[in-house]
């Protein structure tokens, strides 16, 4: 994954041969707090969606790299970097994405007595407002790849935020968006404040979603 401060991406991921990634509500929560600690001082969480075996982030990035000290290093970043022990150490979000899900499997492996990966090995991230690498096939309506965008820049977003939040209701777990604890929708409706998302970057984005009262 490549991130380039001043734009939007989906950040997407499922389990690996699509096993489960949240077996109770501790999960969940847990792997909120993750995106919290790892991404959110990188970029604007825009809108997140967790399925029980793949996830979904719609991020503004604010930094590609922070610096952080040696406190903050995990072993196994310490034992192979001796160098580095008692110096700042420079982490880009991309680094910071991936010690955020190798923590996420010690912890379920652990509660669950498995081993091995628990998501698949590449993260994907798709540039949403990039004139230069927008990646229109993912997204398809009734068959139809959608490429004749008036204004890519504000329409990508827009797709990208409606097809996270619907996520739960293509997959048969809830009717309606909004029923779904695990995602941002309820925080765009305002029955929800998880201070998670950024809205007021959201509607430089979102100025047509009438879909959600929010805005």
């Amino acid at each position: 994954m490549q991130f380039e401060k001043g734009y939007m991406y989906h950040i997407f991921n499922q389990g690996n041969n699509r096993r489960k990634l949240f077996y109770k509500k501790d999960n969940y929560i847990f792997y909120l707090q993750k995106i919290k600690n790892y991404i959110s001082p990188y970029a604007d969480i825009i809108a997140w969606c967790l399925m029980p075996n793949h996830f979904h982030l719609m991020v503004y990035v604010r930094e590609e790299f922070l610096c952080v000290d040696s406190q903050s290093f995990t072993l196994s970043e310490t034992l192979t970097s001796k160098a580095q022990r008692g110096k700042n150490k420079r982490r880009t979000l991309n680094e910071s994405i991936g010690i955020m899900l190798r923590s996420y499997t010690r912890a379920i492996n652990k509660q669950e007595g498995f081993t091995g990966a628990l998501f698949r090995k590449q993260t994907k991230a798709q540039c949403l407002n990039c004139p230069n690498c927008l990646t229109p096939s993912f997204f398809i309506r009734e068959g139809v790849t959608q490429i004749n965008i008036q204004d890519p820049e504000k329409e990508y977003p827009q797709i990208c935020f409606d097809y996270i939040h619907d996520n739960p209701v293509k997959a048969k777990l809830v009717k309606c968006a909004v029923d779904w604890k695990f995602s941002s929708a309820l925080d765009y409706e305002n029955s929800r404040d998880g201070g998670l998302v950024n809205k007021e970057i959201g509607r430089d984005y979102l100025k047509n979603n009438k879909k959600e009262s929010g805005m």
